[in-house]
């Protein structure tokens, strides 16, 4: 509890096979190549992990092997969401265990209209600081539709010791972290931003000392995170604007699926499958993202060369 973290932390992307079977080796190459770029840390089975597509003996698999394969080189957050408290409170207490050094949950929700109140989402995020000892991050994103104001989570900060992270990714996410960091103060370490780093420079400039983009560019953003966070804000301005065309073509057209069409075609996986029923890139789009990817000749498409 007595680290801070901050700078660059994206969520390591699932490779399957062809078949739809986790590809445990290259599980291993996405790690050691988030590694060798740079970031400050990593994120395991988030959305874009898609975590919502494995099994919960999967998730331990997972767990386990990341965890080893990283063996303390950056420090990991896993993601432990869902909606029974019992079963976050048990996910959690278990990443613990297998050394992580946060986990990060949204609030409980399933669906549009299953959802808890605030008396049942602070006892849920109560429930499961009482069974650990590490951080724990808020995920405050649209996917919950659970509406988390900026004053009820700098009263989460307060009330609830091991909540000291929020990864804000809605909608006006630079206003809210501006809200939230006057609101908690020193109550929190680390105000992050998240899908993908697309709003990410007026975040930095509302207070954001982190961010956990997908796994696409994470060498350039740790460059980006280092200028603003060493006062030179036009030099991580250039460099963040540069590759903007990317990060856009990956949030408007792709989603999760561009880190692995790029890891794919950089060598780093065999395979870009997603588990049905997500499907494939149309291929006029992946042809595209390939396209634009290769104008930038990023770290994704060398490392494995």
């Amino acid at each position: 509890m007595n680290t801070v973290y901050a700078g660059v932390f994206p969520i390591a992307p699932t490779p399957f096979d062809d078949h739809g079977d986790i590809d445990i080796e290259g599980q291993k190459r996405v790690i050691d190549f988030m590694i060798d770029a740079g970031v400050n840390g990593i994120c395991i089975l988030a959305n874009y992990s898609e975590q919502f597509s494995l099994t919960d003996a999967e998730r331990e698999q997972l767990t386990a092997v990341m965890l080893q394969h990283i063996s303390g080189r950056v420090p990991v957050i896993v993601t432990t969401s869902h909606f029974s408290t019992r079963v976050a409170t048990e996910r959690s207490k278990r990443a613990q265990e297998a050394g992580a050094d946060m986990v990060m949950l949204m609030p409980p929700y399933h669906g549009a209209t299953i959802q808890a109140d605030a008396t049942g989402v602070l006892n849920f995020f109560r429930s499961v600081a009482g069974a650990i000892s590490i951080p724990i991050m808020i995920q405050d994103a649209p996917v919950s539709g659970t509406a988390l104001s900026a004053d009820f989570l700098a009263l989460l900060a307060r009330e609830i010791e091991q909540i000291r992270y929020f990864k804000i990714e809605v909608p006006g996410a630079a206003g809210k972290l501006r809200e939230l960091i006057r609101l908690a103060g020193s109550t929190i370490d680390g105000p992050f931003d998240g899908e993908e780093s697309i709003t990410l420079m007026p975040d930095l400039d509302a207070g954001a000392t982190g961010t956990m983009p997908s796994a696409m560019i994470p060498d350039v953003l740790r460059r980006v995170m280092d200028h603003a966070r060493a006062g030179h804000r036009d030099k991580a301005i250039a460099l963040y604007e540069r590759h903007l065309p990317m990060i856009n073509f990956e949030n408007r057209q792709c989603g999760l699926r561009a880190t692995k069409v790029l890891m794919r075609e950089g060598g780093i996986i065999a395979s870009d499958a997603t588990r049905h029923p997500l499907a494939p890139l149309h291929p006029s789009t992946r042809a595209g993202l390939i396209e634009l990817a290769h104008r930038f000749n990023p770290l994704i498409l060398n490392w494995a060369r």
